[in-house]
């Protein structure tokens, strides 16, 4: 899911419910992860989305898609994707995700839909 703007309701801006949800998905799942240290200083990412195989692919495009030589190219855009991450990661992970100085966002086919999420500190080469 990528991050959807801020919407505007009785006088007030508020974050949509499924970011919010989204979100706290992302929290529990990294919480679960047992990463007990918060990454310092500069750091480096990669988060790799990987979206269903359409229904309709035939089996040819389908594999092509498994091989990542056809990617996706619908909604969410890349942008989208790593802002909810990094956004969900905000003082757990790292103190703000104004630390992030470079990230890497990529988008695959999959009969496993997920998201990947690798963060190090810049310089340890991930």
């Amino acid at each position: 899911m990528g991050k959807q703007r801020a919407r505007l309701g009785k006088g007030r801006t508020y974050t949509p419910r499924e970011t919010v949800n989204y979100e706290t998905l992302v929290k529990q799942i990294y919480i679960m992860q047992h990463f007990a240290k918060q990454l310092e200083g500069p750091i480096e990412g990669e988060i790799t989305a990987y979206y269903p195989i359409p229904q309709s692919a035939g089996k040819k495009k389908r594999e092509q898609m498994l091989a990542g030589m056809i990617r996706p190219t619908t909604k969410p855009d890349w942008d989208n994707i790593g802002k909810i991450v990094c956004d969900s990661l905000n003082g757990l992970a790292y103190r703000d995700d104004a630390y992030i100085v470079e990230c890497v966002v990529r988008k695959f086919y999959s009969d496993s839909p997920r998201v990947e999420v690798r963060l190090w500190e810049a310089g340890r080469n991930g």
